[in-house]
């Protein structure tokens, strides 16, 4: 791996897209104050304390007091109550109670990991990612809420770099690498992250000079369904999305509308709502680095990207849909948007229509964000900063 690519890595509430979009009438107020910074540094001036207003509920993100200064790039929120985090010199939090109090459940002796990916199964198992060149990239996964792990995996080819990891369900699941021999690699589990083992590459299209996955926020590779899988990228002539109908078999490349061309730009996080509807956000990840073309939106299950017509501001590394919002084709009213958040060092972003367009509505820093089907969002980022979206 070249240095710029090992720079770039190591850098609802329950409510429908309808209402949360007509409480939005008022201007993000809470605390404000981020900045950005690439996939291994510490960005400084990060908001603390208060909520801005982007729910009915009188407050939007509220933050949860988690007692650690470790930036969380990698989070897994079950339902209302239940959410894992994963981050920095190897720290998992993990809340029950819907974040009124968080347990810190790092496996022992890894202080010196970078967790940048989790996925939860429940409130006692999950498993976590560490990134990072040879034997940095590993697998550990817990079946007793954290109070043991077991490494289940240990990369041990020098070229390789893990990046992301995605379940189908609570058996079968994948996790990615930046190009080995000129494609990117692919792991897979079908015991649930207890055992693992590397797909074969046959069907894998080659990768662009340059090309890679950014591991900013665990979702460079996410799944929607018991077999399709999407895989961003970034780096290299063109931003793309490889999309797998097979669970990681055979893949076929599209190209996004986000600019590339830099080994800190492209698609930093996709989002699938079902087979079909998608949205990809990523841009530039330097804060003295614009990004005026930030999001793609997809109806064909990824096939062609259009670029949306309002795009977010800035660079932003997570995005997830917003439980319960229905498209328009199953609204029987016509009137129902599909809403999902983004969020990134600068601020969190809402569109109420599938991706086309977005506007700002919190402006504190966060790096990843997700939700759950019981109606429940949460996000996560530096110095310790996981929030829950709404009441408890």
């Amino acid at each position: 791996m070249t240095s710029k690519g090992k720079t770039r890595r190591m850098m609802s509430v329950g409510l429908s897209g309808v209402a949360l979009a007509a409480a939005l009438t008022v201007p993000a107020h809470g605390a404000s104050e981020s900045a950005s910074e690439g996939a291994s540094g510490s960005a400084s001036g990060a908001a603390s304390g208060g909520a801005s207003q982007i729910g009915p509920y009188g407050a939007g993100w509220q933050l949860t007091e988690t007692g650690t200064q470790a930036r969380f790039r990698g989070l897994a929120a079950v339902d209302r109550r239940t959410a894992w985090a994963a981050g920095s010199k190897g720290t998992v939090l993990r809340t029950t109670d819907g974040g009124r109090s968080w347990r810190n459940v790092s496996p022992p002796g890894a202080g010196e990991l970078e967790l940048r990916d989790v996925e939860a199964f429940d409130a006692r198992r999950a498993v976590v990612l560490a990134i990072g060149e040879g034997e940095a990239s590993r697998v550990l996964r817990t079946d007793d809420g954290g109070a043991t792990w077991t490494e289940s995996f240990r990369n041990t080819d020098p070229r390789a770099f893990y990046d992301c990891m995605t379940f189908f369900d609570q058996r079968h699941g994948l996790a990615m690498s930046d190009p080995v021999d000129g494609k990117y690699r692919i792991l897979s589990t079908r015991d649930g992250g207890r055992s693992w083992a590397v797909l074969p590459d046959a069907g894998m299209p080659a990768a662009l000079p340059g090309e890679a996955g950014f591991a900013a926020s665990g979702q460079c590779l996410v799944s929607s369904g018991p077999r399709d899988v999407w895989l961003a990228t970034g780096g290299g002539a063109t931003a793309r999305v490889l999309h797998s109908r097979d669970r990681g078999l055979t893949w076929t490349a599209a190209e996004s509308t986000i600019p590339a061309g830099d080994p800190a730009r492209g698609v930093f996080a996709l989002a699938f709502r079902d087979r079909t509807h998608g949205i990809a956000v990523g841009g530039d990840y330097r804060a003295d680095q614009s990004s005026p073309h930030a999001a793609a939106v997809t109806g064909d299950g990824g096939r062609r990207w259009n670029a949306a017509s309002a795009p977010p501001p800035a660079y932003r590394s997570g995005v997830a849909w917003l439980p319960h919002s229905l498209p328009h084709s199953l609204d029987g009213m016509g009137g129902a948007p599909m809403a999902a958040l983004a969020v990134g060092p600068t601020g969190t972003d809402l569109t109420t229509d599938g991706g086309r367009t977005w506007r700002t509505v919190d402006t504190g820093s966060y790096d990843t964000v997700d939700c759950t089907r019981d109606g429940a969002c949460w996000a996560s980022g530096e110095k310790g900063r996981i929030a829950r979206l709404g009441g408890r």
